[in-house]
């Protein structure tokens, strides 16, 4: 697979970064994830814009504008051999050239490190969107930052292990009695017809599929809120999803060993699926 390294496109075993860069020492950096189908990028623009709020999250300045990094991003997608992909951006602060090397204020003069590389897209299989996937719990115990797509994850990463040790799809995060968000997806709850989604925050990072599902759900006349989520109503919730770019929208039919409604993927979320699947060939057709 070909990658893209501070301004070169290379094979991605021949990509090498300092092990003095602060993304490796601190986590010091931001990241996005642009699914493109059929080799498009799927709403590039808000991708863009979601970064930009992370690097002016960290006090980073973008080191390339929206033009370059559409050029630099198809041209990567149009490099790769399989079609539908998902691109990985990653920003760092950079590498520190001279003492000291690590410490933790900001190095002066010192280039942030883009790196980029794309993978084949795999979203849910129809069988798996019939069936509906498991996710259990767990307090949400990430700082306080959580809008901030950084590519410091660890909390994230232990919280998603807890729904692989349980054999789970997702772990769904609660803080002080409220839903934030799942582990590595956005979470929203069906209760008596109506679609619910916690308002965005500092607490949670909103996906672009999570602002998608929002907007379909506007014009076709959807009732919907986006207000707190009580945990009580998740564990009473009539349908529970994860969405995210590579899940896309997914039934959650078991919460920590009990079946969400009926325990099947309620008509909701079947509706949205094929709303956004229609949505999504539209956007590619464009």
């Amino acid at each position: 697979m070909i990658c893209y390294l501070n301004g070169r496109f290379l094979p991605l075993a021949e990509a090498k970064v300092s092990v003095l860069d602060r993304g490796f020492l601190f986590g010091d950096g931001v990241y996005e994830v642009v699914p493109a189908y059929s080799r498009k990028p799927f709403r590039l623009d808000d991708h863009l814009r979601r970064l930009q709020d992370s690097l002016d999250g960290i006090r980073l300045a973008n080191p390339h504008d929206d033009a370059a990094w559409r050029e630099r991003i198809l041209r990567l997608v149009g490099e790769q051999d399989f079609e539908d992909q998902s691109v990985c951006i990653q920003v760092t602060r950079g590498a520190a050239s001279a003492p000291p090397l690590r410490d933790h204020p900001f190095p002066r003069d010192v280039a942030p490190t883009v790196f980029m590389f794309a993978q084949p897209l795999v979203t849910a299989s129809a069988a798996q969107k019939a069936a509906g996937v498991c996710a259990v719990t767990a307090v949400d115990n990430r700082w306080l930052r959580c809008n901030i797509k950084a590519t410091a994850l660890l909390a994230n990463v232990l919280l998603r292990q807890q729904a692989v040790d349980a054999e789970c799809a997702e772990t769904v995060m609660l803080r002080d009695g409220f839903l934030t968000e799942g582990a590595a997806s956005n979470i929203f709850v069906v209760r008596d017809g109506v679609l619910l989604a916690p308002p965005p925050s500092n607490l949670m990072l909103t996906g672009i599929t999570y602002d998608v599902v929002l907007e379909l759900a506007a014009a076709h006349g959807i009732p919907h809120a986006v207000r707190p989520v009580a945990e009580a109503e998740v564990r009473a919730a009539d349908e529970l999803w994860m969405t995210s770019s590579t899940r896309e929208i997914l039934a959650i039919v078991k919460l920590d060993g009990a079946p969400v409604g009926a325990g099947v993927p309620g008509p909701l979320a079947q509706r949205m699926d094929a709303l956004y699947q229609t949505f999504k060939q539209q956007v590619m057709r464009a």
